[in-house]
């Protein structure tokens, strides 16, 4: 195992221990919507006339969960791409606490609303930490995935890792079950959003207290890691 790897690994560790505290305190508990412009100002309000749509279909990682309002990847990308002059407008459909199932009921909504040109599915990690079964988190996915094809939207599948106290064989399946799905659909696939920061010597000045969500000076990180796959898609 290389250094990134047992830096990672240290990190789930950390989060296996904040779990229980997390659903005692309700942020795992149910989907909390993200305040602030990104969710409240830009999915209530009406589709702009951009070329290009983003609806990023995520949880606390992409809803701002502990941050000031417009200090997340999400605002961030808004930012990147109207310094790169790319004519786009994203729309953060993210809710803390949210699981694969939560955002395959709402998504048809989103995408009647919002009619994206793409795409982004950040959602898995609530399902791992509350052990739900990975054929239903597979098939929730997929589901999603096709139901953003359907719409004509080109799909990114933004992957995640998850901390080893549901076993060894489960946190391995769980990782797996974003590729098996980007494979089976054809659509582009960001294997790990904290990737560059869970995997840091310093982790642990990189994360917010329950030791689960990165703090401010992370998100430009993640973003990165999201613009790897997504500039291609533009």
């Amino acid at each position: 195992m290389n250094q990134p790897q047992m830096r990672r690994r240290e990190w789930m560790l950390h989060c296996s221990a904040c779990v229980a505290t997390l659903v005692a305190t309700g942020v795992l508990a149910g989907p909390v919507a993200a305040q602030g412009r990104t969710e409240a100002g830009t999915v209530a309000g009406a589709t702009g006339g951009a070329s290009r749509r983003i609806v990023v279909l995520g949880d606390s990682l992409s809803a701002e969960y502990g941050l000031a309002r417009g200090s997340g990847w999400v605002a961030l990308l808004e930012q990147r791409l109207k310094a790169q002059k790319l004519d786009a407008e994203v729309i953060n459909a993210s809710i803390s606490g949210d699981t694969t199932s939560g955002g395959r009921s709402r998504l048809p909504a989103v995408l009647k609303q919002h009619r994206p040109t793409h795409l982004i599915i950040e959602l898995g990690g609530n399902d791992a930490l509350r052990g739900l079964p990975l054929k239903m988190t597979r098939e929730n996915l997929k589901a999603m995935v096709q139901a953003g094809k359907d719409a004509g939207a080109k799909v990114l599948l933004i992957g995640m890792q998850i901390p080893p106290n549901m076993g060894a064989s489960y946190a391995r399946d769980f990782e797996g079950s974003f590729k098996t799905v980007a494979q089976e659909e054809k659509v582009p696939l960001q294997p790990f959003l904290l990737a560059g920061v869970a995997d840091r010597p310093d982790m642990a000045e990189w994360f917010q207290g329950d030791r689960i969500h990165p703090l401010a000076k992370a998100h430009p990180v993640m973003l990165d890691n999201v613009w790897k796959v997504l500039r291609p898609m533009l």
